[in-house]
């Protein structure tokens, strides 16, 4: 591999790990800062414990998001030095205020909430974890403004070949950003649920299975007590509204982000049609909507794609909300794009070795194609099984059946999937370029940057080997120690948070007050661990 592909991947691995605590941090977060104002209103035991249970898993995620976070700003430096220098003057508003308005405002009220309890009156606390809570979100809004600017440049004049910021308000109202925040938000908030739906189904399927919890005669929960462990009644509240409330915000997520990825989705065709041409092998121009294609999609042959199942008008209508619109495919939309960019990278010794190489305009066809149906499909898989879930738990417990548990269980992966692929589509969809040029014909003329220019000259290929070697192994750590934590505390149920529900730990593994309950000796509050 030479340099450019080095730091992609080192970029890709890295970012798409990161990404994975960060919609989970968003949305859990907002969740616990409701259960907690429950708790704060009814002063109702379960709303505590569902408080300081999901808290805690919050905590654990939020403390990796922020050091594998860390490296992404160090590998703008390091690996895209070129790019830093094009986007700087552009991205340095923008990621200031994230860090100083809003992840610096996060830690702060986050410090206060896990050292607050019972330090600080109850609203006052309560209004910690919605300070962090919020400005997780407003974290959010400032990095996707810098991503949206990267799809479609607004705000700026160039100087010198570089653009400079002459309009701030236009990069935070960029109509790019403007649908892929609430999109990223409700993608967020699908993962939380389903997050919240499978650990409360495994809770509620071992209080069934150990006889804790029965069904009587009419088809109702028999909800029973077990003294000295936690497993009591409000225990059972505990795990039966948490799934109940995961299970409504991730359909109503789904849909949310099923309606915001519409509106993406219309304004991509406007702004990056050869990323939509691409995600839908349509080769050639035409209204239907593939389904299945089928061919070397890996090859960026149009003629070797055949659109096996296609449903007619559905592409016109996702372009531009009618059936009959025509929509261009790749073998009309190159040319357009070697016409305005060239068919060949510059002769400037900024390419390297890459300098004079043709320019192939189709990102990576199956990647694309398939990341768009992965996103899709898993999203809609996340909704389909909340809705079931709810049904299910209509009595007031689940089923004793173990499958549909591990089941349930696995089912928390699928909306992190559909997370996943939504970002590699999007960016992955974006190539050639890393800075998108924008098409409107009153837009700014010549701000795009191939990626083949980004990267950095002095930095080697054997450098980039070892780096991402050792990045990716640093990081394969992490994720283990996270999902050792994870499982842990999960196992413990709400114990674990509360040891003082516990009076005296067993010594059995799979008993949510034995082994597996990490208990908090030195005294304190338990959630001070994860700060």
């Amino acid at each position: 591999m030479e340099a450019l592909e080095l730091a992609r991947w080192q970029f890709g691995i890295t970012t798409v790990y990161h990404f994975l605590m960060v919609p989970l941090t968003i949305g859990l977060g907002l969740l616990v800062a409701m259960m907690q104002t429950m708790w704060v209103r009814t002063g109702k035991a379960q709303y505590l414990r569902m408080t300081k249970f999901w808290g805690k898993l919050f905590l654990i995620n939020f403390i990796m998001g922020v050091a594998t976070g860390l490296v992404q700003e160090f590998q703008f430096g390091m690996a895209w030095s070129e790019y830093s220098r094009f986007v700087g003057d552009v991205f340095g508003a923008p990621l200031a205020m994230e860090a100083l308005l809003a992840f610096f405002v996060e830690s702060v009220f986050l410090g206060l909430w896990i050292f607050g309890w019972d330090r600080l009156p109850r609203k006052l606390h309560l209004a910690t974890i919605w300070g962090a809570s919020l400005a997780s979100i407003m974290s959010a809004y400032f990095i996707l403004a810098a991503n949206s600017w990267m799809q479609h440049p607004v705000g700026v004049e160039m100087v010198d070949g570089r653009p400079v910021l002459v309009d701030i308000w236009a990069v935070l109202t960029n109509n790019t950003l403007l649908v892929a925040f609430p999109h990223t938000i409700l993608g967020a908030f699908s993962v939380a649920g389903g997050f919240l739906l499978g650990i409360s189904w495994y809770h509620l399927w071992k209080r069934r299975r150990d006889g804790i919890d029965t069904i009587g005669p009419d088809g109702s929960v028999l909800v029973g007590s077990v003294e000295g462990t936690g497993r009591d009644t409000a225990d059972h509240q505990v795990w039966l509204r948490s799934l109940r409330i995961g299970a409504v915000v991730a359909v109503v997520s789904f849909a949310g982000v099923a309606v915001t990825g519409d509106l993406q989705a219309k304004l991509m065709f406007e702004q990056q049609p050869m990323k939509m041409a691409a995600a839908e092998a349509a080769c050639h121009d035409g209204t239907g909507f593939s389904v299945l294609s089928v061919g070397n999609l890996g090859s960026q042959d149009c003629d070797d794609i055949v659109a096996v199942v296609e449903v007619p008008g559905m592409l016109s209508f996702m372009a531009n909300g009618d059936f009959t619109t025509e929509v261009q495919g790749v073998n009309s939309l190159v040319p357009q794009y070697q016409a305005q960019y060239g068919t060949n990278l510059p002769d400037d010794p900024m390419y390297g070795e890459r300098a004079g190489m043709e320019i192939d305009y189709v990102p990576v066809m199956e990647v694309t194609y398939w990341g768009f149906r992965m996103m899709i499909t898993f999203g809609a898989v996340a909704a389909f099984a909340a809705a079931v879930a709810l049904f299910l738990t209509r009595r007031g417990t689940v089923p004793r059946s173990k499958r549909l548990m591990q089941l349930a269980v696995f089912g928390i992966l699928a909306p992190f999937g559909a997370n996943a692929a939504g970002w590699i589509f999007t960016e992955m969809g974006r190539q050639p370029f890393v800075v998108a040029p924008n098409p409107d014909p009153n837009g700014i003329d010549n701000v795009f940057m191939f990626t083949a220019a980004a990267v950095s000259p002095g930095v080697s290929t054997a450098e980039l080997a070892t780096s991402l070697i050792a990045f990716t192994a640093v990081y394969s750590v992490l994720l283990v120690v996270e999902v050792k934590l994870l499982v842990r505390y999960v196992r413990g149920g709400v114990p674990s948070a509360m040891p003082e529900l516990v009076p005296q730990h067993g010594a059995d593994d799979d008993d949510p007050a034995g082994g597996d309950a990490p208990t908090n000796k030195g005294g304190g509050d338990v959630l001070a661990f994860a700060y």
